[in-house]
């Protein structure tokens, strides 16, 4: 981790109005608008987001992470028929999960919580430092089943509308159960989008980022150094190293799709000194300006949260001043903005 310049969380804000925090997707997934940055120029082209097909060249690497969000909000009673809400962040070890639970001070070392008439239940076995609990699980049958019928999606705070269909907060090419929320940059592509990229010459390369809630959350230190991030599972099987190694090695891009791909390639990167290698484990890698990018050469992103860790990232790979530049202009073109939001496609 390289945080060699003096930078304050303060710098990264911007006011955005309310009424450009999308609150639902749009009928077409690639209907999404694209703001192109060019980082080295600081120039911005206002697109739509099938034109990313432009930015991309035959033999250039489109990374793309198949995590798939669980629906992992829980609501259930306790033997006394107060109403308890649990969120699921991890899956620590056989049936135990680290959950957040509300209200918390109702959710005492040995609380059983029945969900579902019973169907599911769980017994609190510790209470965490940040408040969270861990929870043990009892069923019948498998798990993911199970909470596949009783739970919900757990959407960003800031998103009030319901969502009425479940798989627009999935990815089309989702395959790996285990994350409390989607890696939303990737909400943007179909099928077809893919397919096109493809017949382009385009490597279509996939990582896991299961993807945790701190993600989310504003940087609350004003010094950065003192902000610590949530950890993530991540994998990078051989095949995909493999194919990376050799996009790298002919002379072309590694565009990364999503703030969660750039995090697991340059954990690895940062590993391996550089070198991309199948690997997996848990990162908790914070990249702010002075962060040096090992393999990352283009990414696609979603507009993110003032004061974020993500915004910090692009500002890592962009420049804040060209990020910041970037963002009043969406506010101005009227962009929307966060999960369910267009896109930027930052490019050096």
């Amino acid at each position: 981790m390289n945080r060699g310049i003096n930078v304050k969380t303060s710098d990264f804000d911007f006011d955005l109005p309310e009424e450009l925090i999308a609150q639902v997707p749009l009928a077409d997934r690639s209907a999404s608008r694209l703001l192109v940055l060019d980082a080295l120029s600081g120039t911005l082209s206002d697109q739509h987001f099938p034109s990313v097909l432009d930015e991309l060249e035959a033999g250039d690497a489109l990374v793309l992470n198949n995590t798939r969000v669980l629906p992992a909000r829980l609501h259930g009673v306790k033997d006394t028929g107060a109403h308890m809400e649990v969120l699921l962040l991890t899956n620590t070890t056989g049936d135990q999960w680290e959950t957040l639970v509300k209200p918390a001070k109702r959710a005492k070392v040995g609380t059983v919580l029945s969900f579902g008439d019973g169907v599911l239940k769980a017994v609190v076995k510790e209470v965490l430092d940040h408040g969270g609990r861990i929870l043990e699980f009892q069923y019948d049958g498998i798990f993911l089943e199970t909470l596949e019928s009783l739970g919900e999606m757990p959407l960003p705070p800031y998103i009030k509308e319901r969502l009425d269909d479940a798989d627009r907060y999935q990815t089309v090419y989702a395959k790996e159960n285990g994350s409390a929320a989607a890696p939303t940059a990737g909400l943007h592509f179909t099928e077809d989008l893919m397919k096109q990229a493809e017949a382009k010459g385009v490597k279509i390369v996939y990582l896991t980022l299961h993807v945790g809630l701190g993600t989310f959350r504003p940087v609350s230190a004003d010094d950065l150094d003192s902000h610590e991030m949530h950890s993530e599972f991540y994998d990078l099987s051989e095949e995909s190293a493999q194919t990376l190694r050799d996009v790298r090695a002919a002379g072309k891009k590694i565009v990364a799709v999503g703030t969660t791909s750039i995090r697991t390639l340059e954990t690895i990167g940062t590993k391996f000194d550089g070198d991309i290698q199948a690997d997996s484990g848990w990162t908790n890698i914070f990249i702010s300006p002075g962060y040096t990018f090992k393999v990352v050469d283009a990414f696609i992103t979603n507009f993110h949260l003032p004061k974020s860790t993500l915004v910090m990232l692009v500002s890592a790979f962009a420049g804040r001043e060209n990020v910041l530049h970037a963002y009043h202009h969406a506010i101005k073109e009227r962009y929307r903005f966060f999960s369910f939001g267009d896109a930027m496609f930052v490019k050096k």
